[in-house]
């Protein structure tokens, strides 16, 4: 209790100047642990999601149109739920038009997905860069703290004959809670961008599977009706 209360009153008898430093680096962690919760639930959802929809896809049946309409029916569709929704929704309309030829059907639903995809990676990666800023210019935001801390510690001891460590050890103090607060807003921050960046590219790699193996079908699907006749 009595070091939080001489930490408290450190922050308090502070220059201005450091002050809004720990004000500016407290403001920035509040704002990097909001992201973190909330992208641990994006992310988190996007996995179960990606893995209920693959269940439904290949085990399910193989029938994609009713598939797709189940699919459609759902309002807020996102995840490889949409990639898949968007590619067929597009592969249908140029299969109705019939004067199409199959490597447009074919590309068409490759570009339609690709598309959802990119939408879906930036819903992913939405606020990511905020932890990439926080924890990279939180550090620094808190060693001009310690500098100006430090540099006014000793300007003090300009006005007095006899320097003793009891007079400078104040503010030195003060400064290294600038530094303190600096890694504490900074390493929960860089920790979480990596670890969701990661996760992030990784279902990246999976909404790249499917869309190929999906494009596989769809070009086998092709290849059967134009072998009939069409």
């Amino acid at each position: 209790m009595g070091g939080e209360m001489s930490i408290a009153r450190l922050v308090l008898d502070a220059s201005l100047i450091v002050q809004i430093v720990l004000a500016l680096l407290l403001g920035a962690s509040i704002v990097s642990w909001a992201i973190i919760f909330r992208k641990r639930g994006v992310i988190r959802g996007a996995r179960v999601e990606a893995e209920r929809f693959e269940e439904q896809f290949w085990v399910g049946g193989s029938d994609l149109s009713a598939l797709y309409r189940e699919i459609d029916a759902r309002a807020g569709v996102t995840g490889m739920a949409s990639i898949f929704a968007m590619g067929f929704r597009e592969f249908a309309r140029l299969r109705q038009q019939g004067s199409v030829a199959p490597e447009q059907m074919l590309e068409g639903a490759r570009r339609a997905m690709k598309v959802a995809q990119l939408k879906e990676i930036e819903r992913l990666e939405q606020s990511l860069a905020t932890l990439a800023t926080v924890g990279s210019i939180s550090p620094y935001v808190g060693l001009f703290g310690t500098v100006w801390g430090i540099m006014n510690a000793f300007v003090s001891l300009g006005s007095v004959q006899q320097a003793t460590l009891a007079m400078v050890a104040p503010g030195i103090a003060e400064a290294l809670v600038a530094t303190a607060m600096g890694l504490f807003a900074a390493i929960p921050a860089v920790i979480a961008y990596n670890r969701y960046a990661d996760q992030t590219s990784r279902l990246e790699l999976r909404h790249d599977a499917f869309m190929e193996e999906f494009s596989t079908i769809l070009q086998r699907y092709v290849a059967a009706r134009t072998g009939t006749g069409g």
